[in-house]
């Protein structure tokens, strides 16, 4: 019989893990939008080419998460993960090595899209909330995203600096090998799916748990909400570095700002993901997006300088991937876990279907106007409509009046 030490050890390597192939999966992501100005201006292409690859990553990563949260629903997430970190490496050397914008916009679009649906936020935090009881799984995803928070801020100097001294393409063969190397922490997340089906309702198929979701508003304005997030980020995360060199900062600054996002980040998830355990989550999250669009609103209306510029990131990067524990402890809280990879891959779809529209336009609407103004201002007003919709959504757990019982947590 395991004793108290035993058990913190096991539950300190199950978030330590699940942190570690975050950190890689998401510090990689983050990291892209640096690669931006050295592959268009040595390929010669438009950032229209750049743009489009992003945002079809984006959108199949929201495509592909339902699915592979099925998967991992059925057959445990740690095979997920470790086939998505796989597929996420063979991405990163086409990326590398394609010469045609085809096959560019393949391996990043694609197969990197896909990948993301299994190394990132569905796949290790569906995992996680069915390893821990329900009085623990705040903590756990606050500490698990703070490790991969922590991974994605030591990512960003580390590109940087090999984007100089290698230069991009084997900058980029380096964090394909990071991507490798995580895989086989895969085998740490091994949760038993079929272990929940000793809960009530568990004989409900996907199908069913699905259509349960889909009949409930609060789960459409959870996807709504979700939108704007992905919008906002996957803008920012793209094309704030050309931004600012476009404004005459320099790459150094550029750099700076997305390593203070991503070290804000990790305290950011931490608290939020910890306050989740005893606040309303749905008014964590409005307050998260009304703060964020503030932010944008003084951003753009100041001066630009590096003094801004630090505020900006640091408030950014403290309301940056809070979203994601509040969004899914809310999924699981109204619906159980039995079914939380799935459920969180149709909410997480929105997100990503927002993050499209946020790095497309970016690159559209500046190739046209030779400005970002209007999509700073689109950010703005999205943010102002999502902490609105977060209000009304009715976070009560779900009660099957068919049979007279409620899923646990």
């Amino acid at each position: 019989m395991r004793g108290p030490e035993d058990v913190w050890r096991q539950r300190w390597l199950l978030v330590v893990a699940g942190g570690v192939v975050m950190g890689a999966s998401l510090g990689v992501r983050n990291v892209q939008g640096l690669f931006l100005l050295p592959v268009t201006l040595d390929r010669g292409w438009p950032r229209e080419t750049f743009g489009l690859a992003l945002a079809l990553q984006n959108l199949l990563w929201g495509f592909a998460q339902p699915l592979t949260g099925m998967i991992a629903d059925r057959f445990g997430s740690a095979r997920v993960i470790f086939t998505g970190a796989l597929l996420y490496a063979l991405g990163l050397a086409v990326m590398a090595h394609a010469a045609s914008t085809g096959v560019y916009t393949f391996g990043v679009g694609v197969v990197i899209g896909i990948a993301l649906s299994g190394t990132a936020f569905g796949a290790v935090y569906g995992a996680l909330s069915r390893l821990f009881p329900a009085d623990k799984r705040g903590w756990a995803l606050g500490v698990a995203g703070t490790i991969g928070g922590l991974g994605q801020f030591w990512m960003v100097p580390a590109a940087q600096a090999m984007i100089g001294s290698l230069g991009w393409a084997s900058a980029i063969g380096v964090l394909a090998v990071v991507m490798l190397v995580s895989a086989p922490l895969a085998v740490c997340l091994r949760d038993q799916p079929e272990a929940n089906a000793a809960q009530p309702h568990a004989g409900d198929t996907i199908r069913a748990a699905v259509m349960e979701a889909l009949a409930q508003r609060g789960f459409w304005l959870l996807n709504l909400g979700f939108f704007a997030c992905g919008f906002q980020l996957a803008f920012i995360g793209a094309h704030l570095p050309a931004y600012l060199l476009d404004r005459g900062m320099s790459a150094r600054e550029a750099s700076m700002a997305l390593a203070i996002i991503a070290l804000a980040n990790t305290a950011g998830i931490f608290l939020c993901g910890y306050a989740g355990g005893f606040l309303r989550r749905k008014y964590l999250l409005s307050g998260i997006y009304f703060v964020r669009t503030a932010a944008m609103a003084l951003f753009i209306a100041l001066p630009l300088s590096p003094a801004s510029l630090h505020a900006f990131a640091f408030v950014m990067g403290l309301t940056w991937l809070g979203t994601v524990p509040l969004t899914n402890g809310i999924v699981a809280q109204v619906f159980g876990v039995r079914y939380i990879a799935t459920l969180f891959g149709f909410v997480f779809f929105g997100h990503q279907l927002g993050s499209f529209f946020g790095v497309w336009l970016g690159s559209v609407v500046f190739d046209a106007t030779h400005s970002y103004t209007w999509l700073w201002y689109g950010s703005i007003w999205l943010g102002v409509l999502s902490g609105l919709l977060h209000l009304p959504i009715d976070d009560r757990r779900v009660v099957r009046v068919n049979r007279g019982l409620v899923e646990p947590a």
